[in-house]
C-alpha cells in the first residue's frame, strides 16, 4: 500500500491535532528531507512552529493507518521516500 504526500500530511495533521487537542484542520503541515536529518516535517498549530523528525512521522502514519484504515502497522513495515512528491510505501 502506498500513502502519497496528500495522506501523510493528514496523519501527521491528525496526529499533531489529537496531541495538541486542536482540529486538524488548524494544523499546517511542511514535509521535507534531508541528507543531515533525513524526512522531517515543519508543523505550525496556533502560531507556534514545531519540527518532527522521522520517528515522530511513523508514529503519525501508524495511527493513521488504524483509524482511517483499521489496519495495525509497525514502523518497521513503512519505509518513507521522495522524488517530485513524498510517498510512505507500507507492507501489509
Amino acid at each position: 500500500m502506498r500513502l502519497l504526500t496528500d495522506e501523510i500530511i493528514n496523519a501527521v495533521c491528525l496526529h499533531i491535532g489529537s496531541r495538541k487537542g486542536v482540529s486538524p484542520t488548524e494544523v499546517e503541515v511542511q514535509l521535507s528531507w534531508d541528507e543531515e536529518y533525513g524526512f522531517t516535517a515543519e508543523v505550525w498549530v496556533q502560531g507556534r512552529s514545531q519540527y518532527l523528525v522521522e520517528a515522530n512521522l511513523l508514529e503519525a502514519i501508524e495511527r493513521y493507518m488504524l483509524e482511517q484504515y483499521d489496519t495495525r502497522v509497525y514502523r518497521s513495515q513503512i519505509t518513507l521516500d521522495a522524488d517530485e512528491e513524498f510517498w510512505a510505501d507500507i507492507t501489509i
